[in-house]
């Protein structure tokens, strides 16, 4: 079984239909933004992920994962993250070599209360990533 079907989250429904799910932070995009820099796979996350809307990042990462040695996750433009996330780069990280790029502020602040800034090797830019 990969990776990415074990121990993520499965939404429960599709963005926020069911009573009482909030929709606010529903928008997501994960992109390979740059195919391949320095034999590793790049992807752009932009927006918000929770337990709704995280399966396509998970996919990108899967995929990236399974074709280049290194995978490397832009999180410049993640405005919120929750512990499915979280959850999400510790799988990655489990998975081989992940580095996690510019992590915007909700991301940095979410993997320093939970320590997992300790666990993940975080970087500040890509070319500082790519080239060590």
């Amino acid at each position: 079984m990969p990776w990415n079907e074990v121990g993520t989250p499965t939404p429960v429904s599709d963005r926020g239909g069911g009573p009482g799910r909030s929709t606010a932070h529903a928008s997501h995009t994960a992109e390979a933004q740059q195919p391949e820099r320095s034999g590793a796979r790049v992807i752009e996350a932009r927006g918000s992920y929770d337990m709704d809307s995280i399966k396509p990042l998970a996919d990108a990462l899967d995929a990236a994962a399974r074709e280049y040695p290194m995978v490397i996750l832009d999180a410049s433009g993640v405005t919120f993250a929750d512990s499915s996330f979280l959850n999400l780069l510790i799988l990655a990280h489990q998975a081989g070599p992940l580095r996690v790029v510019a992590p915007s502020q909700p991301v940095r602040r979410l993997c320093e209360i939970t320590g997992v800034d300790q666990l993940l090797d975080i970087r500040g830019t890509i070319d500082e990533t790519a080239h060590s």
